[in-house]
Order: C-alpha cells, then sequence, then structure tokens
C-alpha cells in the first residue's frame, strides 16, 4: 500500500465513492464522519494523508485543520479539503477559508478523480522528503549535535514568470500589501540565468507561455538544475485543463492556481509555500552542518559505522510505528586485498570511492549508505520489502561488476571489481521477531549479524552474488 488516507465527510455516499476511488488506486483507506472527533482519530491512526469536507469556515473539517496545524506532533501530515459552499458563501471564500486553516490543497465538489489523485501523490511525495529530512535531523540530535540556532528570517524571493510581463506585473499588483517579500518579475531566460538575478526560494510561473505547457517545461529545467532543485513552483493554469493540472503536479509543482489570479489567494498559497521551503531549508541545513564532520568517512564521503548505527535505529523504530519493513545490506569487496598488493594503497582508495560512488548512485535517495569498515559497506533501506531488497541488491552486484575502475599514476590500467551482499529484512506487522535477549537493540543487532552471516555465506558459494539472511547456512 503506497499509505493510509483518512477521509471525513458527513454524506455517506461521498464517502463511499472517494473510498472506492483511492482504494483502486491501492491506498489503505479509512472514511468516517464529522462527528467523530477527527483529531483524536488522526492521533490513534497516524494516516500519510487526510482529506477533509467543509461547507463554511466554521465547519468541523476546518475546525480540525486548524487544530491540526498547531500540533506540533501532527502539523507534518498533509491535509486536502473538500466541499461545496453553503448558500449565500462563495466557493472563493470557502476556498481561501480552508487554505487559512491549514489545507495545503482545496478540491471544489464535484472532484475531479484525476487532479485530486494526481495531487495526493504529489502531498505524499512532499512529505516522504520531509519525514526523511527530520528522520536524519533525529539521528543527528541523537549523537548529540547541538540544534541549529535561531535566527533573522530574511525575506523570501519570489519570481513572477508570466506569459507576459504584463500578467506577471498583474500578479505583483495584487499583492501589494499581502506580503513582506522581494517580488521579481521576470521573463524566461532571466530565470534560467544562474548568474542574474539572485537565486530564487519560490517561481509563480504561468502554464502557458510563449505556447501551451511550455510552462510546464521551464518548471522541469528549474528543477534539473544544482542551484534551483529546491526552489518551489506554483504554476498558474489559464483554463480549467484537469489533465494539464495533473501533469503539473506530477511534474513537481508545488501548488496550483488558476487565472484570474486574486492577490489575497495568491498570497496566502505562497505564505504556506515559504513557511514550507524554510523548514526544508533548515533541515537540509542541519543534516548538512551537523553531520559532516563526525559522521562522515573521510576517504569515501560516505557515512561512517557510528552514524550508520544511529540511523538505523530510527529506521526501525519508525517501522515498529507503520508496521512497514526495512532492509539491511551487508556489501563486501571481493577479493580486495589483491588490490592493494598488486597496485598499491592509492589504487585501494581508488577502488573504494568508485564503489562507494557506484552503490549510492544507484539507490534510492531515502536509503542510507555507510562505509563501516575497511572495505565493507552497510545499506540501510526503510519501507522496503524483500523482494525489493534483494532486487536492488542484485542490481548493484551487475553494475559494480561491468564498470571498469581506472587506477591512480603510477599504476595503469583499470580493475574489475565484484561485491559480495547479504542481505536481511525487519519490521512489518505480521513479521515473527527474531530471538534476543533484551529488547529492540538486541533485535537490531541480530538483524545485522543476520546479514553479515548471509554476507558470508555469499563469499562462501562464489562471491558477487546476493543470499538473503533467512538462506543463510
Amino acid at each position: 500500500m503506497p499509505g493510509k488516507v483518512l477521509i471525513v465527510d458527513d454524506v455517506p455516499t461521498n464517502r463511499v465513492v472517494l473510498k472506492v476511488k483511492l482504494a483502486a488506486a491501492c491506498y489503505d483507506v479509512v472514511a468516517c464522519s464529522t462527528g467523530e472527533n477527527i483529531v483524536e482519530l488522526v492521533r490513534t491512526i497516524r494516516p500519510r494523508l487526510v482529506v477533509l469536507d467543509c461547507d463554511a469556515p466554521q465547519a468541523p473539517g476546518l475546525v480540525a485543520s486548524r487544530v491540526l496545524r498547531a500540533d506540533d506532533e501532527l502539523s507534518s501530515i498533509p491535509i486536502i479539503v473538500t466541499g461545496a459552499p453553503r448558500e449565500g458563501l462563495t466557493m472563493t471564500a470557502l476556498m481561501l477559508a480552508a487554505l487559512e486553516a491549514g489545507a495545503d490543497a482545496f478540491h471544489p465538489k464535484p472532484i475531479a478523480e484525476t487532479l485530486l489523485l494526481a495531487r495526493i501523490r504529489n502531498l505524499m511525495r512532499m512529505r516522504e522528503v520531509s519525514e526523511e529530512l527530520r528522520l536524519r535531523g533525529t539521528t543527528s540530535r541523537a549523537l548529540g549535535f547541538a540544534e541549529e540556532p535561531e535566527g533573522f528570517e530574511r525575506p523570501a524571493r519570489i519570481a513572477l514568470v508570466g506569459a507576459d510581463i504584463a500578467m506577471a506585473q498583474r500578479w505583483r499588483d495584487g499583492l501589494a500589501g499581502h506580503m513582506p517579500h522581494r517580488i521579481s518579475v521576470l521573463d524566461r531566460h532571466a530565470v534560467l540565468n544562474e548568474a542574474t538575478p539572485a537565486l530564487q526560494d519560490i517561481y509563480v510561473i504561468a502554464a502557458d507561455l510563449r505556447q501551451p505547457g511550455d510552462g510546464l517545461q521551464l518548471m522541469s529545467e528549474l528543477r534539473s538544475r544544482r542551484w534551483s532543485r529546491h526552489a518551489s513552483v506554483l504554476i498558474v493554469t489559464s483554463q480549467q485543463d484537469v489533465a494539464q493540472e495533473a501533469m503539473a503536479l506530477d511534474l513537481g509543482a508545488a501548488d496550483l492556481i488558476a487565472e484570474p489570479v486574486d492577490g489575497r489567494e495568491l498570497a496566502v498559497r505562497l505564505a504556506t509555500l515559504v513557511a514550507r521551503k524554510r523548514e526544508s531549508d533548515r533541515l537540509r541545513r542541519r543534516v548538512r552542518d551537523g553531520l559532516k564532520l563526525a559522521v562522515i568517512d573521510p576517504l569515501t564521503g560516505l557515512y561512517n559505522r557510528r552514524y550508520a548505527l544511529s540511523h538505523l535505529a530510527r529506521i526501525r523504530d519508525r517501522a515498529a510505528e507503520t508496521g512497514r519493513n526495512f532492509a539491511v545490506m551487508a556489501l563486501d569487496l571481493d577479493r580486495f586485498k589483491q588490490v592493494n598488493d598488486r597496485h598499491g594503497h592509492a589504487a585501494g582508495d581508488a577502488v573504494l570511492c568508485a564503489v562507494a560512488k557506484q552503490i549510492s548512485s544507484n539507490l534510492r535517495s531515502i536509503d542510507m549508505v555507510a562505509r563501516i569498515g575497511g572495505e565493507e559497506f552497510l545499506v540501510a533501506m526503510p519501507d522496503t520489502t524483500e523482494d525489493e531488497a534483494r532486487a536492488a541488491a542484485q542490481r548493484l552486484c551487475r553494475l559494480i561488476e561491468a564498470q571498469p575502475i581506472p587506477l591512480p599514476p603510477p599504476a595503469q590500467g583499470t580493475v574489475h571489481q565484484t561485491v559480495s551482499i547479504g542481505v536481511a529484512v525487519g519490521g512489518g506487522a505480521t513479521r515473527e521477531p527474531m530471538e534476543g535477549e533484551d529488547g529492540t537493540e538486541t533485535l537490531l543487532e541480530a538483524l545485522i549479524d543476520l546479514a553479515d552471516r548471509a554476507l558470508l555465506s555469499s563469499k562462501a558459494h562464489g562471491r558477487n552474488m546476493v543470499t538473503l539472511g533467512r538462506d543463510a547456512a
């Protein structure tokens, strides 16, 4: 299942229809009415995302949204509000009330299924990245690193890129008096120029610039560039094109707004994106600065044993909360001593660095790779099944074997290196606990030991292969 979704709607038919649609997309759905204690229900079931129904600013769904956003423990859960306004209330007013109550998105009824599913995918993807950064930040605090001191928040830099200058200036005029941030009107050429202007935090881009849909291409360009890949992008759609809006979300847009742009709505959406961007920037800095010196292997640039074991404990804790599996890989270079003996230690270092790069570049961004010994590596893979872990390990074996590694002077030529891998899987709601004497720490040690024994089995049966812990002799 890609994640648990909580649906809150007073109309049973609406709950059933939406539950069927989401279940067809393999979401684990829990549905209830607004008569339930929504906040306590969220606290109990810990959904990956909440869909709330409302028809007025003081509807129970919006009251719950405000409470969830004020709760440190629950504030990171994405919230989508759906609804149709009561008599005397416009759809725009209801949408603004939902956004100001903390909703990440508002979808009017009747709901466009394609767009709603794209929004759910988009928000869950952003939450996964945020959770991984928080997980790494928790690891750094557990290792004794200080929190980043609170500093002055500079105004955010926001770039407006319309189909023409007049459109972008109209957006800027609508924002007047609503925001304290630095707002620039740019064209496509200026946006893609790294030197000028200053790098932006948020881009507001018309979906249709010179041609229909080329605003989405511009967003993809920004996502591919080192200096702008972490910026947020808000796409402005020019017409009710559900397919284009869904594509924008799937390509990485942080939010959508429709023409003609209302200044207050744009300001509310931008305020949310600014807060989200600042939080992700803080988390990235904490990971980068707090861990770099003490927990990074200086040769390969990977994490060292100290960090790996602490981070793996956090993955284990999260697996226990969610009932999901996680995997551990133990990797060892085959016949590595021969490289040092034949070509020298500089060649051995080059091989270690090359293999480390191959491992880290061919796994997911959420996977943790560490060098824990001379030629031994450890990989921790959250939310990973046994089949997924085995497939990833087999892929690494093939890729490393196929890539010749250049030797540094005075050695000449290249070498072909292989690795042996042992895999063990832990966690999961139905998995039987491993035998241990005193609680979860012993269980985690037993899991690592199981991966090590599987690694030794790979060595004993010919090297350059993968063995699952349950198959190890």
